[in-house]
């Protein structure tokens, strides 16, 4: 017998607390066409968020659906970031652009909610924002690029000594004790 007084090589899954929370985004069949005929896989696009201000984004292919999801969920992890959050907001407005996905982030007063679309409504979400206010101005529907776009915007922030180093254009040091 062993320390838990169950029985040897009882081999349940352990209950795991979930850190983040993921939404599938897309999920697609795609195929390669080869010499030896139609090779056909998935594609997953993930995002995870813990609704505390960390966001990630994981695109990946698998030979059936959950192994696209696992793989993408695996590189979500990999690839995340930290969203400034002021006041129940953002810092300040900012655009950004991939490829023809064209986004703009504005802060938004105390109440307003999310107002936002689509992919960038999820992104949002996931990060734990509030209030925001958010326009797509590009022409594309692809998803897979807002959300990127939106992700770009997200760490294009510039809080506190960031914001003044580029405002004055000077280098602070790092104080070390």
């Amino acid at each position: 017998m062993n320390k838990s007084g169950g029985r040897r090589g009882d081999r349940r899954p352990r209950e795991e607390k979930k850190e983040f929370d993921q939404y599938i985004l897309d999920l697609a069949r795609v195929t390669r066409v080869t010499k030896g005929g139609k090779h056909l896989s998935f594609r997953a696009c993930v995002i995870l968020g813990d609704r505390h201000g960390r966001v990630g984004f994981g695109l990946a292919k698998g030979k059936d659906v959950q192994l696209g999801v696992e793989k993408s969920v695996k590189q979500a992890r990999k690839h995340i970031i930290t969203v400034p959050i002021v006041k129940a907001t953002i810092p300040h407005m900012v655009y950004s652009k991939f490829k023809a996905a064209k986004i703009m982030l504005k802060p938004a007063p105390e109440g307003s909610g999310i107002i936002a679309g689509g992919a960038v409504r999820a992104v949002l979400d996931l990060a734990g924002i509030p209030n925001i206010s958010s326009k797509i101005l590009g022409k594309t529907k692809n998803k897979i690029a807002i959300a990127k776009a939106t992700f770009e915007a997200l760490q294009s922030f510039k809080t506190g000594r960031r914001r003044l180093q580029v405002a004055k254009n000077i280098k602070i040091e790092e104080k070390t004790n």
